[in-house]
């Protein structure tokens, strides 16, 4: 029996009847790690895993260029409840030397929706601090998040690791400009809406995601409407090339461990099932997650054979005929938005589309 098949079984069956067939000429790929440094640590410990990551993802990503020139990114989502100045300014270093960026990660419970917008709120100033948040048109800080314990909007229902309904709207009108929090399964958090990228309207119900509109190039949207919120999920499927003990097939949900590292025979699976938008379906978009801070997995992303996967991977789509752009959250989202505005050619143009780069990046 798959786990949680009940939220999403049926969601993948009719997303696999009405896939998009196009050939892809664009692929946009984002890495979203759910950055811990404090878990199951001590401050020196958390200090040891920033150092660690400053000296070896540098060499990792040194000349992995892709089709626009820039090198592979890795968006660090940040639990704002364990803001220490002392990691996020080695967490700054991070970024800044390997030109990545860093969102919003909050793990919460039990509180009540003004309490939850007071920690949102704290959390959004402290990170202002190092410059981290992207800029709208109207030069107003926004940013991207990713709910920890997968429990976006109470999905729970039963108030674990969230509690607070209404929380999409909530977190847009803190200024959100999308959600990534999923795929979870086989984590019984995870929605009935598979391999989509869409607009889902906040209500008080809780999984309020497990709905939506999907991104389309065709018909007019409400993505300025402070109750919707834009939802970008990474790949979930069956995996017939990957099976538990040579017979069952396993899922893939995008999650880069020790245990399932990345590689092309997996990027091949990710691009099968990789949301798209209608009426420009021939870019395709890959978000892969990890909970890099963890040695477990640093030493599959951290390692030789992580720089050999990108060297494969490039290889791979220059065969295949396909402009490999590596995107951070932000970036993504914005050629999200110039699909579905109708922009065509080369994604990588429309990586500063509506959310320009964070003040830190922007002063290197």
């Amino acid at each position: 029996m798959i786990k949680a098949a009940d939220k999403w079984f049926q969601g993948y069956l009719a997303w696999l009847r009405e896939r998009p067939r196009q050939p892809v000429t664009d692929l946009v790929l984002t890495v979203c790690d759910h950055f811990e440094p404090f878990h199951h640590t001590d401050k020196q410990g958390a200090l040891a895993r920033m150092h660690h990551w400053q000296s070896h993802l540098p060499e990792v990503i040194a000349g992995q260029e892709d089709a626009d020139g820039c090198l592979p990114r890795h968006t660090f989502f940040y639990p704002i409840e364990q803001y220490d100045r002392e990691i996020i300014d080695e967490l700054e270093k991070l970024a800044r030397i390997t030109g990545n960026e860093v969102e919003v990660h909050l793990h919460h419970q039990g509180e009540t929706p003004d309490q939850l917008r007071d920690v949102v709120e704290e959390g959004l100033v402290n990170l202002k601090k190092h410059g981290f948040l992207p800029r709208d048109s109207q030069g107003l800080h926004r940013f991207a998040f990713i709910h920890g314990n997968w429990a976006l909007d109470d999905a729970n229902l039963d108030g674990r690791g969230c509690g607070v309904r209404g929380e999409l709207e909530l977190l847009r009108r803190a200024g959100c400009y999308a959600d990534l929090t999923m795929p979870s399964a086989p984590h019984p958090t995870q929605c009935r809406m598979v391999n989509q990228v869409y607009y889902a309207q906040s209500h008080l119900h809780g999984r309020s995601h497990d709905r939506g509109i999907a991104l389309s190039a065709e018909k007019l949207t409400r993505r300025d409407d402070l109750d919707q919120m834009l939802l970008i999920q990474g790949p979930l499927g069956i995996d017939l090339g990957n099976r538990k003990w040579g017979m069952i097939p396993r899922i893939e949900n995008g999650d880069l461990t020790n245990n399932n590292p990345p590689s092309v025979r997996r990027a091949k699976v990710w691009l099968s099932l990789a949301p798209r938008v209608q009426g420009r379906a021939e870019w395709a978009f890959v978000k892969l997650h990890t909970h890099g801070a963890l040695e477990r997995n640093q030493s599959v992303l951290l390692s030789p054979q992580a720089r050999q996967y990108h060297q494969a991977l490039r290889t791979y789509a220059h065969e295949a005929g396909i402009r490999l752009h590596y995107a951070s959250a932000r970036e993504m989202t914005n050629i999200l938005h110039a699909a579905e505005d109708g922009k065509s050619g080369d994604a990588g143009l429309w990586r500063d589309y509506i959310y320009q780069r964070p003040d830190f990046l922007s002063s290197t």
